[in-house]
């Protein structure tokens, strides 16, 4: 029987864009969807035409050359699965979508997937993090620190293939080498065969004859590792420092990970940081703040200088241009703010309350 013009089918026409196609689509799922008592021939119809015309390439063919003949398929990679099988669980119909496709496409690309893993067994070693604490200095001034950082390394008994000497690999008896198990499964659109991949041999279809006694057939080992680490000025807590390649190592040949230092700062007695900006209190006598004076001020590079001036109010804020933190992804440096903490004395002698006393009165 000839199939229905893919544009009747969506109720759409054939310049529709790709919102009006979309719209059509989630309007008759919604219709004719099985779980909610729709037909499902119907269904099947409507999903086969979306995938056509939701994909410019096969509107393309399909405006071209019209329906293709029973005996051929559409080139169908991953790509196009993963487009499809998203339209389908934006519109709520995720569960039907395993069905469906086997009785479109068949086994072809679930078959294609496994050929591939089994063509290549490497896997890249994964990523690993490493939390540093460093105090305030050592974020601003940069510093060069050891760590020790356990990971997974290549097995040197085996040279990481995890194979005992003069051993090999064997067929999975599981899924006889074919490195997947086929399920028939009983749907609403009919009988379908639902291929797994083998979780015995990870879908290579080969096992270990003999695993390494070392590292067991998994061709690594836990060691820990001896690094020196250059920690930049300008770190702050949050800052993410990559070593690439010091992870832990890859199997079956494949590129190692990569190690992460999460740094974290510690807080400073004396200093507050604040983005690039370090704000210190300095406790001042009463009598600096009022007559003025030069006192010593600490910052991350020593002590500095700072000129009070008479009549400095308690709180008043003094900037050092350039005494803060380097600034980590561009150039210059934050600056220091000093804030004035005026002191009162919590005992003093006659003779120095008298002469308090005296300037209360000529305060006044």
């Amino acid at each position: 029987m000839a199939k229905k013009d893919y544009y009747t089918v969506l109720g759409v026409a054939r310049n529709a864009s790709q919102e009006e196609i979309k719209k059509a689509f989630r309007q008759l799922a919604k219709k004719y969807h099985p779980d909610k008592g729709g037909d499902a021939e119907k269904f099947k119809e409507i999903a086969e035409a979306y995938e056509v015309l939701s994909d410019p390439e096969k509107r393309a063919q399909y405006d071209h050359f019209g329906h293709v003949g029973p005996e051929q398929r559409f080139d169908f990679d991953l790509r196009d699965f993963r487009r499809a099988r998203e339209a389908f669980e934006e519109f709520g119909f995720g569960s039907a979508w395993e069905d469906i496709f086997d009785a479109f496409f068949g086994e072809g690309l679930r078959t294609r997937q496994t050929r591939e893993r089994r063509r290549s067994r490497a896997q890249r070693g994964e990523d690993l993090e490493y939390r540093l604490r460093i105090n305030l200095e050592d974020a601003a001034l940069g510093t060069q620190m050891k760590l020790t950082v356990p990971r997974q390394a290549l097995c040197t008994e085996c040279d990481g293939k995890g194979m005992a000497p003069g051993s090999g690999r064997v067929r999975c008896e599981v899924c006889g080498g074919r490195g997947e198990l086929q399920y028939r499964q009983q749907t609403l659109l009919g009988s379908f065969v639902n291929i797994r991949t083998c979780e015995r041999c990870r879908g290579t279809g080969e096992l270990i004859e003999r695993p390494c006694p070392r590292c067991h057939g998994t061709g690594r080992v836990k060691t820990e590792s001896q690094l020196s680490v250059k920690i930049p000025p300008g770190v702050e807590t949050g800052s993410r420092l990559r070593l690439a390649g010091e992870g832990n190592a890859g199997t079956e040949g494949g590129p190692p990970g990569d190690l992460y230092i999460v740094v974290e700062v510690r807080p400073h007695p004396i200093f507050q940081r604040r983005g690039d900006d370090i704000y210190v209190e300095l406790p001042i006598r009463f009598t600096q703040a009022a007559l003025g004076a030069k006192v010593k001020v600490p910052t991350l590079n020593g002590e500095e200088t700072l000129e009070i001036p008479a009549g400095t109010q308690a709180g008043e804020t003094f900037r050092l241009r350039g005494k803060g933190i380097p600034r980590l992804q561009g150039w210059g440096k934050g600056d220091q703010y000093v804030v004035v903490k005026i002191e009162v004395p919590k005992s003093l002698s006659k003779q120095a309350q008298e002469l308090l006393r005296q300037l209360d009165e000529e305060l006044q």
